[in-house]
C-alpha cells in the first residue's frame, strides 16, 4: 500500500538537452532584444515629433547666430545683400573700431547706468509690493496683483502713448501738477539729465509685476513652520524678514537679478519708441545703436560685431550672477 506525505509533488524540472530549441523571446537576450526595440520605436517617434520644431530652430535661429558671428568679420553692408559672399573678410577690424567709437562707448555707458540704476529699483520695490500682497493686505489681495502685472502684458506702443502723455510738459499730468503749484515743468524727455531717469522709471514700472509674481511664489514657498518658529522665539518683524525671509528668498532673489539684468541689457523698445535716443544720444543704449547701424546705415558688419560684444557681457554677467546663486544655496 502507498504512503502520502505532507509535501505536494513537485513538477519535474525539464532539462534542455543537445538537440533542444529554445525561443528567443524566452531568454533575456529575447528580453534585451525586446527592450532595444521598443527604446529604437520612441527614439524614432521622438525624433519625428521634435523634426518641425529642429527645422525652424535652425533656419530661424542657428543659421542666422552663426551667420552674424561670420559678418561680425566683415565689412558686410548694403551692397551685400544680394551678393553676401562678396564680403571682403577684415578679421577684428570691427571689434577693435568699436572701442574707439565715441557713440558707441557711449550707448555702452548709457546701458549700464540703465542697468546699475534700474535693476536694484526694480528688484527692490518688487520685493515690498510681494510682501504687501502676500501679508499686509487682505482685501482685493488679486486685484492688486492683476493691477500690478498688467503693465507686463501691455505692449510697449501703449505704454509710450501713456508715458508721453504723463511726462508731455505742457499738456501731461505731471507738468499740470508743476504748473497747479506755480512751478515750471520740466521737459522730461528733452533734457539730456532727466532723459534716461524717465526711461527707467518707466522700464521700473513695466517690469514690477514679473519679479513681483516671482518674489510672490518665493514667498509662498517659504514653510510656515519656520516664521511660527521664529515668532515663538520672539523675533519681530524685522528679525523675521531679515533673518529668515530674505535668506530662504536668495534663489529667487537672485534668478530674479539674472534675468531682470539681461532684459535690461536688452534695452531697445523704451529708447526706440520714446525718444530715438536723444537728446543728443543721452538715451541711446547698444541695442539701439546696434539698430541705427545695421538697419538706418546699414554697417551690417559693424552692427554683428556690436551685438557679439553685447553677447559677451550679457554671458560675463550672468555666469557671475549664477555663481553666486550657486555658492549662496548650498
Amino acid at each position: 500500500m502507498s504512503t502520502t506525505t505532507g509535501k505536494a509533488a513537485q513538477p519535474a524540472k525539464v532539462q534542455a538537452g543537445p538537440g533542444t530549441k529554445v525561443s528567443p523571446a524566452a531568454g533575456p537576450q529575447g528580453r534585451r532584444g525586446r527592450k532595444r526595440a521598443s527604446m529604437g520605436v520612441q527614439n524614432t517617434a521622438g525624433w519625428l515629433f521634435s523634426t518641425p520644431f529642429l527645422v525652424l530652430f535652425t533656419v530661424f535661429m542657428a543659421f542666422p547666430i552663426l551667420a552674424t558671428l561670420l559678418m561680425s568679420f566683415t565689412d558686410f553692408g548694403l551692397r551685400n545683400v544680394t551678393h553676401p559672399l562678396d564680403a571682403k573678410f577684415i578679421g577684428f577690424e570691427n571689434y577693435v573700431n568699436l572701442f574707439s567709437d565715441e557713440t558707441f562707448l557711449k550707448s555702452l555707458f548709457n546701458t549700464a547706468y540703465f542697468v546699475v540704476i534700474g535693476v536694484p529699483l526694480t528688484i527692490f520695490l518688487g520685493l515690498v509690493v510681494a510682501v504687501l500682497l502676500n501679508n499686509g493686505i487682505d482685501r482685493a489681495r488679486t486685484f492688486f496683483r492683476v493691477g500690478f502685472y498688467a503693465p507686463v502684458v501691455t505692449t510697449i506702443v501703449a505704454v509710450a502713448v501713456v508715458w508721453r502723455f504723463v511726462l508731455d510738459p505742457s499738456d501731461g499730468l505731471i507738468g499740470g501738477l508743476f504748473t497747479e503749484v506755480g512751478l515750471t515743468p520740466p521737459d522730461f524727455l528733452g533734457s539730456e539729465t532727466l532723459a534716461m531717469p524717465s526711461m527707467i522709471a518707466m522700464a521700473v514700472w513695466r517690469n514690477l509685476g514679473t519679479v513681483m509674481v516671482l518674489f510672490i511664489a518665493g514667498l509662498q514657498a517659504i514653510p510656515t513652520e519656520v516664521r511660527e518658529a521664529a515668532k515663538l522665539d520672539g523675533a519681530g518683524v524685522w528679525n523675521e524678514f531679515r533673518r529668515i525671509t530674505v535668506p530662504l528668498l536668495r534663489p529667487t532673489l537672485l534668478y530674479a537679478t539674472v534675468i531682470t539684468t539681461i532684459g535690461y541689457l536688452n534695452v531697445f523698445e523704451e529708447p526706440f519708441v520714446m525718444t530715438q535716443g536723444g537728446p543728443s544720444d543721452s538715451t541711446l543704449t547698444v541695442s539701439l545703436n546696434m539698430y541705427r547701424e545695421g538697419f538706418n546705415f546699414f554697417h551690417m558688419g559693424y552692427a554683428s560685431a556690436m551685438a557679439y560684444v553685447l553677447f559677451v557681457v550679457i554671458m560675463g554677467i550672468t555666469v557671475l550672477q549664477l555663481r553666486l546663486l550657486k555658492d549662496n544655496t548650498k
